[in-house]
């Protein structure tokens, strides 16, 4: 035996319905914060590992105005529909992978002896 469901029949609350959130949990504040830490960290550069341990090896710091420069450079990038960007900053290249705003790789001026990138669609001087 099948049971069939008359969908046009509406459903109505057991009890009374509140309004608002009254029982959602809130964790650490409301939502517009939660939203907004969200973004913010969705919306930052994120430097993989593997260009974490070149420019480590590399001796090179980058600084929050460094930061600020790459930040804006992939989004120029991204401006003009780039997916993999080489980004000139100073003496150090840095192959970004703009949809994702990850740096893939840092390359700085004692290995760049080759001076071929590849895979990359755009170059961006910041």
């Amino acid at each position: 035996m099948v049971n069939k469901l008359n969908l046009t029949t509406p459903i109505r609350p057991a009890g009374p319905v509140k309004s608002g959130n009254a029982g959602a949990p809130v964790k650490g504040g409301d939502f517009a914060a939660a939203l907004a830490r969200e973004t913010e960290r969705q919306e930052s550069l994120k430097i993989s590992s593997h260009a974490q341990k070149r420019l480590d090896s590399s001796q090179v710091t980058l600084t929050d105005a460094d930061i600020k420069r790459l930040d804006g450079a992939v989004a120029r990038a991204s401006e003009k529909g780039s997916a993999q960007s080489l980004i000139m900053l100073d003496n150090v290249a840095f192959v970004v992978s703009v949809k994702n705003k990850v740096v893939i790789t840092a390359v700085d001026e004692a290995r760049t002896k080759e001076g071929v990138f590849t895979n990359i669609d755009s170059v961006v001087i910041a």
